[in-house]
């Protein structure tokens, strides 16, 4: 039903129901004023009569005529035909009627007579039994003595309220009609006003007209729907400015998604997907199949278009953890295999739940770092041999030169630097060779044992108190006898070593070297602090990578490969940990590895 329908049937009963409502009171106020009226006239009309005739005459008729229950009396007034006088007796027997000449029955129940044998005065309206017409009666006690022998009840009939305004209840009734008529008239005109206003807004809100204008601006309209119709053309304007930016950037995002060299999936909390970018398309063979909206029910799931139960799995999990992650997955499609680097991220956009995956094809990364990682081992390997023989035969040449300094005095310099540089690759091929282990796959599958810590650290102090000899510096050892944690060893030891030989590279003659060994909120730390030249604070973020050197010269002069803490980050990682460093140039170092227990 349409709100002109609505409004017209809702108002018009209103209309109808408040008319009925009022004609009926109207009625009942002017019936009930009508015997109001006649009441009152009947009351004054008894009293007159009552004076005119004289108390001592009615006292006289009462006691001389008390045992009789009719008796012929004459009055000094003649009776009109319109009124009845009645004399009833004490005992509620009629002594005399005007207008009955017969015995009449008891009226000790009529309820005028019984008012007024207790000495009251009462009237009321009734169908007389004996006359068969409505009549409206008063009864006024007569005393003797203050005591009551009779009643003196005068009455009058009336006609019925409807006949006495048969005469104008046409009138009336047109009146009515035309009150009805005009009402009715405003009704429609107020819903037909009401509901062209609200077409016009909802003429607003489905075209999206901004502005008042044309023939439609000039028509009336009640001023609360003109400030709305206003407000709703302002809102309309804004949202078709938001829409066309809406559209524009839906269109920017479809071009980068298109351009993006990374497989895109989006999908809602029931993994149907809503969204597949060109690449993603490619990667499965989709080709130009429709997946559909996730909203029609029928939409492609994620299982449909990968036949992956992997990227199920990291689907669900982004949705029900919240949180975004990473993962490298391989797929074998034929004789190759394919390796993809997943990142998954949760979606809760727009009230509803899903996730979004991003597959980046990292096959050819993963190769040519196997590549390198393999050629790094294999030219390690292979200058291993090498080295050592040079360095064999420069530490005989400066031997045999030890013992004839004055004939080859110029040729022990030489040595002694084919020596020193034997050392440096010697050094660098070691470190080479421990990293291509830690990146190698396998380095993974090492077995992680539960041991003392204290024992692997003594053993990595012990491995370089002769260089802190050397410098004269105390190696301070704090670490619990009972501590103990699940850990590699030897890698262990060597992560310490290469810390607590970098703090005697660069530290003074003559100072301390701390190294400390705790459990800190479930975390293994391992904590190596130093009073050396310190690191400036643009460096720190980079000491980790291979082959850095804060001070390059200084750096070659201590005898650095420029890998020591690129091995301790792997072995630190090896262990799902991490490594970070404190320091100001000048102040020493704090150097700590992280192993969650």
């Amino acid at each position: 039903m349409t709100i002109f329908k609505n409004s017209l049937l809702t108002l018009g009963l209103a209309v109808l129901g408040f008319s009925t409502a009022f004609v009926v009171s109207v009625m009942i106020f002017m019936d009930s004023l009508y015997y109001e009226i006649n009441m009152t006239s009947l009351e004054n009309t008894a009293r007159s009569l009552l004076t005119a005739i004289g108390g001592e005459y009615i006292n006289e008729v009462f006691l001389s005529h008390e045992g009789d229950h009719s008796a012929q009396i004459s009055f000094p007034i003649d009776i009109d035909d319109a009124h009845r006088l009645t004399l009833i007796n004490k005992s509620g027997y009629v002594l005399w009627d005007s207008h009955v000449t017969e015995e009449l029955v008891n009226h000790i129940d009529r309820k005028e007579v019984a008012a007024a044998l207790e000495g009251r005065e009462a009237s009321s309206r009734r169908d007389s039994i004996s006359t068969g017409m409505r009549r409206i009666y008063h009864a006024i006690p007569v005393f003797d003595n203050n005591n009551v022998i009779g009643v003196f009840r005068l009455s009058f009939s009336i006609p019925g309220f409807g006949m006495r305004v048969s005469s104008i209840i046409v009138p009336f009734i047109i009146f009515i009609s035309l009150f009805i008529a005009v009402a009715f008239w405003a009704v429609f005109m107020y819903s037909r006003s009401l509901s062209a206003s609200l077409e016009r807004l909802v003429s607003i809100a489905q075209v999206g007209t901004p502005l008042l204008s044309g023939p439609e601006a000039e028509e009336p309209v009640a001023p609360e729907f003109l400030s709305l119709e206003r407000a709703m053309r302002a809102m309309t304007e804004e949202l078709n400015i938001r829409f066309e930016n809406a559209k524009s950037e839906g269109s920017r995002l479809e071009a980068i998604l298109n351009g993006m060299a990374e497989a895109v999936f989006a999908m809602d909390s029931s993994l149907k997907l809503h969204l597949v970018n060109p690449k993603a398309r490619e990667l499965f063979n989709l080709g130009n199949c429709d997946i559909k909206t996730a909203s029609s029910g029928n939409a492609m799931t994620l299982l449909e278009a990968t036949r992956s139960t992997e990227l199920i799995e990291i689907a669900r999990k982004a949705i029900n953890s919240g949180k975004p992650f990473e993962t490298e997955l391989t797929f074998h499609t034929g004789t190759t295999g394919q390796i993809l680097m997943v990142y998954a991220s949760p979606l809760t956009g727009g009230g509803a739940a899903g996730a979004v995956l991003v597959l980046q094809d990292i096959t050819r990364l993963v190769k040519l770092e196997r590549v390198r990682k393999d050629f790094v081992a294999n030219v390690s390997h292979e200058l291993r041999t090498p080295i050592q023989v040079i360095k064999g035969f420069s530490e005989t040449l400066l031997d045999s030169v030890s013992e004839k300094k004055d004939k080859f005095s110029e040729h022990a310099h030489f040595f002694d630097i084919i020596n020193k540089n034997a050392c440096i690759m010697e050094n660098l091929t070691n470190d080479l060779l421990i990293l291509a282990s830690l990146e190698n796959d396998d380095s993974k599958t090492f077995d992680m044992e539960e041991q003392y810590i204290l024992p692997l650290t003594e053993e990595a102090v012990s491995s370089v108190e002769h260089q802190a000899k050397k410098k004269q510096i105390s190696i301070i050892l704090d670490c619990q006898n009972d501590l103990k944690a699940k850990l590699h060893g030897s890698f262990i030891i060597q992560a310490l070593i290469n810390l607590i030989d970098n703090g005697i590279k660069y530290s003074p003659v003559k100072s301390k070297l701390w190294v400390k060994a705790a459990i800190e909120n479930e975390t293994l730390v391992f904590e190596v602090r130093d009073k050396g030249i310190g690191i400036p604070s643009e460096h720190i973020e980079r000491i980790f990578e291979r082959f850095y050197r804060v001070d390059k010269a200084r750096s070659k002069e201590a005898g650095g490969t420029g890998l020591g803490l690129s091995i301790v980050r792997h072995i630190a990682l090896l262990h799902k940990g991490n490594v970070e460093a404190e320091s100001r140039a000048g102040e020493g170092s704090i150097f700590r590895i992280k192993i969650p227990v």
